[in-house]
């Protein structure tokens, strides 16, 4: 597995892939790797540096599906019965009378994603246990079965489940049962929740090999090198269009259904699909896997921009056949990936309001950042933003026009276990960049890029001696002191 090939050997024109990495390029997206498969072999693979193909990404949402196939397999041994009630499976975990919708909510709604309703947000909530909370708490309750509706707590009681039955976590499951075949997942591994449970929901943490070797074994329904580790008819049902998840009308790039933790699409193809924009898109007709991992939280239009873009310039021109070889168009794709990077502010790298504000003080107004006073420091193509807020004084380097990496440098964050607040100086890694804009604004683009991604702007408009600050931040449990207005005054301007 994982033969080198070039496009041409797969049926398609280097110049289709080279197209859709400049679509990338040049809408401003913040892509990690892009990887294209057909049959056992690559024919397209890139990292945007700093990632490279050993780097383990979190691959959020797509977590679900894998607690799908772990279900799938708890059924095959008859360990579980998917038109069982959930409730039945924890009766340890109901503290009292279950609202009637519950107690009647199948395994195989869950799977659907049809369930009873909600739950509060674990994160900020004080129970640890979210199969506890899960149960015993009901909002927006209806009858399962009814209506489609995403239900990202419902897929960690699912994994939950799996681990109940199994006797074992989630990842040594199904490390057992299929990673271990594939030869894949070695370094890979999945964070937890506080109670101690997977955090199955959210956090597979895995390199792109990993996730297009999984994806190829789902493509195949089930079977590895003629050994069949799944049935066959459960996958079928996972990757089919069991119900409707459009109802608002709008057909998006995975409106095309809903399977067992799987999204459907266009032109009969299957995904998993993660927050941020990590997909992993099966093809059955093509035989093709593709994988991409950024991130592009806060980014609305980038889901339908990837898929349909890949659609259009990979999977609809694809040829059963190999085609004629194509050196210079070979040439121009290898020279156009030599040296891809992370995304970076976009605008000009000089302007004179640089040296008119570099090291001057802004005292801050009382702000829901509670940044007190800053300061920006200029020296070439770099620079340092030094702000003190409610931890204290802090420095957040950046380069003009280019990615500067450092730890960023607020703590408490959560590290190995979710929503666990660290105490022992543990910082996240950071990309930062910085433009110009036109106007004289500086815009300020910072990229969490460890097993947490997150991303906040900070645009700082100047008149006179006074300051306005907008931050705009893109992150799932951090990141919070750094949004909203800020305005300020320097007595030295």
């Amino acid at each position: 597995m994982f033969e080198k090939i070039t496009p041409e050997q797969a049926g398609i024109s280097s110049a289709n892939v080279a197209d859709f990495i400049s679509v990338l390029e040049r809408r401003g997206l913040a892509t990690h790797s892009v990887l294209m498969m057909k049959g056992n072999s690559i024919f397209a693979e890139y990292y945007w540096a700093p990632f490279h193909r050993d780097f383990c990404h979190r691959m959020y949402s797509e977590t679900k599906s894998y607690v799908s196939i772990a279900v799938g397999l708890l059924e095959e041994d008859g360990l579980i019965d998917l038109d069982k009630p959930i409730v039945d499976y924890f009766s340890e975990k109901i503290d009292g009378e279950l609202h009637h919708y519950r107690t009647m909510q199948t395994v195989r709604d869950m799977l659907k994603m049809q369930t009873a309703g909600d739950t509060p947000f674990w994160f900020t909530h004080p129970d640890p246990d979210r199969t506890h909370l899960y149960m015993n708490t009901l909002g927006n309750a209806r009858r399962a079965g009814t209506m489609w509706e995403y239900d990202s707590a419902g897929s960690q009681v699912l994994g939950a489940l799996v681990e109940k039955i199994a006797g074992k976590s989630l990842f040594d499951f199904l490390n057992e049962r299929v990673f271990s075949k594939l030869g894949t997942f070695k370094t890979a591994t999945i964070l937890k929740t506080q109670n101690g449970d997977s955090w199955a929901d959210s956090a597979l943490v895995c390199t792109s090999r990993d996730m297009a070797s999984f994806g190829r074994f789902v493509l195949n329904y089930g079977n590895w090198n003629g050994e069949q580790l799944l049935n066959e008819r459960y996958l079928r049902e996972a990757t089919a269009p069991l119900v409707c998840n459009c109802e608002d009308g709008w057909l998006g790039a995975f409106r095309y259904g809903y399977g067992y933790q799987i999204w459907c699409t266009e032109q009969g193809g299957f995904a998993f699909n993660g927050m941020g924009h990590q997909f992993t898109i099966m093809h059955p007709a093509t035989d093709t896997v593709f994988v991409i991992t950024s991130d592009n939280q806060g980014n609305l239009p980038a889901r339908e921009l990837i898929v349909n873009t890949y659609f259009d310039y990979i999977v609809t021109p694809m040829q059963k056949n190999a085609l004629p070889a194509d050196p210079a168009a070979e040439k121009k794709l290898a020279e156009q990936t030599a040296h891809l990077k992370l995304r970076v502010a976009r605008g000009v790298t000089t302007h004179e309001n640089a040296e008119k504000l570099n090291g001057k003080v802004f005292t801050c107004r009382e702000s829901r950042s509670g940044i007190k006073q800053f300061s920006l420091h200029f020296n070439g193509d770099e620079g340092e933003f030094r702000y003190t807020n409610a931890q204290g004084d802090k420095v957040l380097p950046f380069g003009i026009g280019k990615n500067v990496f450092c730890k960023f440098p607020e703590l408490g964050y959560s590290d190995g276990v979710g929503g666990e607040r660290t105490t022992n100086g543990f910082m996240y890694d950071a990309a930062v960049s910085a433009a110009w804009q036109t106007d004289g604004k500086l815009m300020l683009v910072c990229q969490i890029i460890d097993r947490y991604f997150g991303n906040f702007s900070a645009t700082f408009g100047f008149v006179d001696n006074e300051v306005t600050v907008r931050m705009v931040k893109t992150a799932e449990d951090f990141l919070g002191s750094y949004q909203g207005m800020l305005c300020g005054t320097c007595e030295e301007l």
